[in-house]
C-alpha cells in the first residue's frame, strides 16, 4: 500500500501552514496526488433546499473559500509539490470532507483549537471526519510547530478492528520509520482472543513481514489509557502517533471513548487515527 492521493482540510485557520505542510511533506515521500478541499460552511441540503436567504451569502461564503485554497496551493507549490488539486465544495466542514475522503488514500486534517474558533468549522469537526470518512486520518495538532515528521512512530495495539484498520492505513509510515515502538495496555493474560498468548507478537509477526521491525512493550497503568499513551510518546520522543479511534455517532452527536477523545484533545504531536 502506499498513498496515491492525499486530501487536506483547507480553511481560514491560523494552523492552516502546519497542516498543509504535513500533507506536502507526504505527498512529496508518496509521489502523490494533493487535494486541498474548502468548504463553504452551509450544508448542501440547505442548498438543495433552495431558500433564497442563502443566495445573498453564497457569494461571499465561496469568496472566502476561493482565498483559502489560494493560500493553500501557494504554501504547497512553495512546498514543491508538483501534482496539487483544489477543490470548492458547497457543503458544511464536516460532511464535506467525509465524502470527500471516499476517493482518496488519507485524510489530513487540524486539531480543534478552541482558542481559534471558526463560524465554518465546528468543535466536533475531527471527530466528526473520524466516524464518518472510512479512511485513515491524521490530525495535526494546533500547539508546537515542528516540521512534520515520522521517525519515530508510536502504536496502540489492543488488536481491535478500529486498531487493525490504523495499523493498515499506516503501513507506509511504519516503513520508513526509524523506528516502531509498540504498547499495550493493560494486557489481559485471560483473553488469549484479544491478544495472543504474547501480547503484542502477532501484530509485531505481521509488521515484520512488512519489513518492518517493531519494539513491543507491555505496560500496566491505572491512569487513563489516553494520558498513558501520551506519557508514553513523550518518553519515547514518538513523533507520531497510530491508534484507532473508538466511538459511534447518532447524527451530531459524536460520543467517543475516553482514550479516543483524551488524545484528540490533548495530543501534542500528529496522530493517526482510523475507526
Amino acid at each position: 500500500m502506499s498513498y496515491k492521493t492525499i486530501l487536506v482540510h483547507v480553511d481560514q485557520s491560523r494552523h492552516l501552514g502546519p497542516r498543509v505542510a504535513a500533507a506536502a511533506s507526504l505527498a512529496l515521500a508518496e509521489n502523490a496526488h494533493l487535494i486541498g478541499v474548502a468548504m463553504t460552511g452551509i450544508s448542501r441540503f440547505a442548498y438543495q433546499s433552495g431558500a433564497p436567504t442563502l443566495a445573498a451569502h453564497l457569494e461571499t461564503l465561496r469568496a472566502r473559500a476561493a482565498g483559502a485554497l489560494a493560500e493553500f496551493e501557494a504554501l504547497a507549490r512553495g512546498l514543491g509539490v508538483a501534482s496539487i488539486e483544489t477543490r470548492l465544495v458547497d457543503d458544511d466542514a464536516a460532511g464535506g470532507i467525509s465524502v470527500q475522503a471516499r476517493y482518496c488514500d488519507l485524510v489530513v486534517v487540524g486539531q480543534t483549537d478552541l482558542r481559534d474558533p471558526s463560524p465554518a468549522v465546528p468543535p466536533d469537526f475531527p471527530e466528526y471526519v473520524l466516524m464518518h470518512c472510512g479512511r485513515p486520518l491524521l490530525i495535526v495538532p494546533h500547539a508546537g510547530g515542528a516540521p512534520f515528521a515520522a521517525d519515530k512512530i508510536l502504536v496502540a495495539w489492543d488488536a481491535s478492528m478500529e486498531a487493525t484498520h490504523a495499523v493498515g492505513g499506516a503501513l507506509p509510515l511504519l516503513r520508513r520509520a526509524g523506528r516502531v515502538d509498540l504498547v499495550v495496555f493493560n494486557p489481559d493474560p485471560h483473553s488469549e482472543q484479544a491478544h495472543g498468548a504474547q501480547p503484542g507478537a502477532d501484530i509485531a509477526l505481521y509488521l515484520a513481514r512488512h519489513g518492518i521491525a517493531v519494539e513491543v512493550t507491555q505496560q500496566h497503568t491505572e491512569a487513563d489509557i489516553g494520558a498513558a499513551l501520551l506519557a508514553k510518546a513523550a518518553a519515547l520522543s514518538s513523533d507520531l502517533i497510530v491508534m484507532g479511534g473508538y466511538g459511534h455517532s447518532r447524527l451530531r452527536e459524536i460520543v467517543l471513548g475516553g482514550t479516543t477523545r483524551s488524545v484528540l484533545d490533548a495530543a501534542a504531536v500528529p496522530v493517526l487515527m482510523a475507526h
